[in-house]
C-alpha cells in the first residue's frame, strides 16, 4: 500500500523522506519485519520500543513511526511522529486490512466476570439463526473450522484487524468478542465502531499489578468507553456500577436484570439437576415474553443469558434460534462438567478471583451438595489482594479446601499457599484444608476421596491448556487429566 493512503485519518507529521512510497507490512515486532516494512515504535509498560529503532531499519524497515524523539536515520528512511503511536498502530492496521470490521456486525462484551460466557452465548444464538460468526476472547479465537489460542483477551490491533479480515474472507458476517479494559486502554480497539456493546457486571479486578489499573475508578472508567464507541448498549441494570460506567455514553440502551424492571427482565428462576447436569430455567418479561432453560448452573448463568437474549431480539433474530442456542450451549473451562462419576460431580471452572470465587460457589451451594469441595491456587506475580480475597471466600462458603498451584509464574508455590492461608484465617480458619502443591496430585486426591453427593470445583484454570512454573509452560489441560484418571482407576 502506498504510505499517503495507510496514513489516511491517521494524524501525524512527516519529519523526514517522502510518504509517496510503497509499505511492505505493518509492523511493530522487529522479528517481523521485512524488508519496505512500517515499523511503529511502540512506548510500552515495561520497555519502548524506540530503542528498538536502529535494529528495525538494519533489518529492512523503510519506515519509522515514532511518539517522541530518535536519533534520526538516514535520510533514506521516512520519518513520521505521531501524538500515539498505539492508536496509530490501530488505525493503521484497520487501514492496512480493508476495515474489514465495517463489513461485519460487530459485537464487544465488556466486564468483570462472565465475558467468556456471554461472548459464547451470543454467538450460540447467532450460529442457531443461521449468522456465520466468529468469536475473539480468553477462550481463543474461532470461526468455521478454525481454532487458535491466544495470549489475551483483546489482542494486539494489528492481530486483531488481521483476524476480522480473515473472517470476513472466510464468509464471516459477524463477530462477538470479548473487550478488555486493557484493550480500550491501550488502544487495541481503537478505529471499530461496535454495533452492540455488552456490559456484564463489576468488581475489584486487575488493580495495582504491573500493568494494571490504579484504581477502580480507572478501571471501570475504561470499561465505559465501549459505550462510547457502540450503537446499541445492552447493560446490567442490577449492577451498582453501571450508572457511573455509562457516564458519557453515547449509545442507544437496553437494560437486562432480576432485580430491577429491565427491559429484558428474569423471575421464576428454578434450578435443575440430574445426573451430570447442572442447569437453570426462567420466564423472560418485559420486552419479550419467553420460558428459558439454560445448561449451565446459577443466577449469574441467568444474567449472562438475559444478555444473549438482549442482543438477539435488539438484532432481529428468532426466538427459536435463541432457545435453541441457549439450551445447546457450552463452554470450554467455565462451569464445565466432566462426567466420571455417577456418585459425585466434578467441574472445572476459569474462576480465578474474590468475586468469581464468590459467585460460583454460591450458585453450587444452592445445588445442595453432600459437601462443596474447592480445589485451587493463585496466580504468580500478581496482586496479593487476591490470594487473600480468594482464600477468604472460599473458606466460608465451601466445606473442604485443597490449595495448590495455579501458574505461578516466578513465585514458589508453597510462598503463594501461604498467602491464601493467611485469607482462610480472616475468614473461616476452620474449614478442613489440605496443601498438595502439585496440582495434578492435587487433582487426583479430589477424585480418590470423593464422597457420594460431592459436588467438586476445580478452580482457576478453566480453559487453559498450560501451566506455567518459573516461567516455562508445559502442557495441562484438566478435562483430559481428570478423564484420564477416571480411566486408570476404573470410574470411567
Amino acid at each position: 500500500m502506498l504510505l499517503r493512503d495507510l496514513f489516511n485519518g491517521v494524524e501525524h507529521t512527516l519529519v523526514q523522506g517522502t510518504a509517496d512510497r510503497e509499505v511492505a507490512d505493518v509492523v511493530y515486532d522487529t522479528r517481523r519485519l521485512v524488508p519496505g516494512a512500517l515499523f511503529v515504535c511502540i512506548v510500552g509498560t515495561s520497555r519502548d520500543s524506540h530503542d528498538l529503532a536502529a535494529d528495525a531499519v538494519a533489518a529492512g524497515a523503510g519506515v519509522l513511526v515514532i511518539q517522541h524523539d530518535i536519533p534520526l536515520p538516514d535520510d533514506s528512511i521516512t520519518v513520521i511522529r505521531v501524538p500515539s503511536s498505539r492508536r496509530a498502530l490501530a488505525l493503521l492496521s484497520a487501514n492496512w486490512f480493508g476495515h474489514p470490521a465495517r463489513e461485519m456486525t460487530m459485537i464487544g462484551i465488556t466486564g468483570t466476570k462472565g465475558k467468556t460466557t456471554t461472548a459464547h452465548m451470543v454467538r450460540s444464538v447467532l450460529l442457531a439463526a443461521g449468522r456465520k460468526t466468529g468469536i475473539i476472547g480468553t477462550n481463543g479465537v474461532a470461526y468455521g473450522d478454525v481454532q487458535q489460542e491466544l495470549p489475551n483477551t483483546t489482542p494486539e490491533s494489528y492481530e486483531l484487524q488481521r483476524m476480522f479480515r480473515e473472517m470476513r474472507n472466510a464468509g464471516c458476517d459477524s463477530v462477538v468478542m470479548e473487550v478488555s479494559s486493557q484493550g480500550i486502554m491501550m488502544d487495541r480497539v481503537t478505529g471499530i465502531e461496535f454495533d452492540v456493546g455488552v456490559f456484564t457486571n463489576l468488581y475489584h479486578d486487575h488493580i495495582g499489578g504491573p500493568g494494571e489499573h490504579a484504581t477502580f475508578e480507572e478501571y471501570r472508567d475504561w470499561k465505559g468507553q465501549l459505550f462510547r464507541r457502540c450503537k446499541l448498549g445492552v447493560v446490567n441494570a442490577d449492577d451498582p456500577n453501571t450508572e457511573a460506567l455509562l457516564a458519557g455514553h453515547t449509545c442507544r440502551l437496553v437494560t437486562y436484570g432480576v432485580h430491577s424492571n429491565a427491559d429484558y427482565r428474569a423471575d421464576n428462576l428454578q434450578l435443575l439437576r440430574a445426573e451430570n447436569f447442572l442447569g437453570i430455567t426462567f420466564h423472560v418479561t418485559g420486552k419479550e415474553e419467553m420460558q428459558v432453560k439454560v445448561n449451565m448452573p446459577g443466577e449469574f448463568s441467568v444474567y449472562n443469558a438475559l444478555a444473549a437474549i438482549a442482543v438477539g431480539r435488539e438484532l432481529g433474530l428468532p426466538h427459536d434460534a435463541i432457545h435453541n442456542g441457549l439450551t445447546d450451549i457450552a463452554v470450554k473451562g467455565r462451569v464445565e462438567m466432566v462426567p466420571i462419576s455417577k456418585d459425585f460431580t466434578i467441574l472445572i471452572d476459569f474462576a480465578h478471583n474474590e468475586a468469581g470465587t464468590e459467585s460460583l460457589l454460591t450458585t453450587l451451594r444452592a445445588y445442595n451438595p453432600h459437601r462443596l469441595v474447592c480445589l485451587f491456587g493463585c496466580g504468580g506475580n500478581r496482586s496479593k489482594l487476591r490470594r487473600y480475597g480468594m482464600g477468604k471466600v472460599a473458606s466460608e462458603m465451601a466445606d473442604f479446601l485443597i490449595l495448590t498451584e495455579d501458574n505461578n509464574r516466578f513465585e514458589k508455590v508453597e510462598d503463594i499457599i501461604a498467602d491464601i492461608r493467611q485469607g482462610i484465617a480472616q475468614g473461616n480458619p476452620d474449614v478442613p484444608t489440605v496443601e498438595i502443591p502439585d496440582r495434578l496430585d492435587a487433582i487426583h486426591y479430589a477424585i480418590d476421596h470423593a464422597q457420594p453427593g460431592d459436588l467438586i470445583c476445580v478452580i482457576g484454570k478453566g480453559h487453559e491448556t498450560y501451566r506455567d512454573r518459573m516461567g516455562v509452560k508445559t502442557p495441562f489441560l484438566e478435562r483430559e487429566l481428570i478423564e484420564e484418571y477416571a480411566h486408570q482407576i476404573g470410574l470411567i
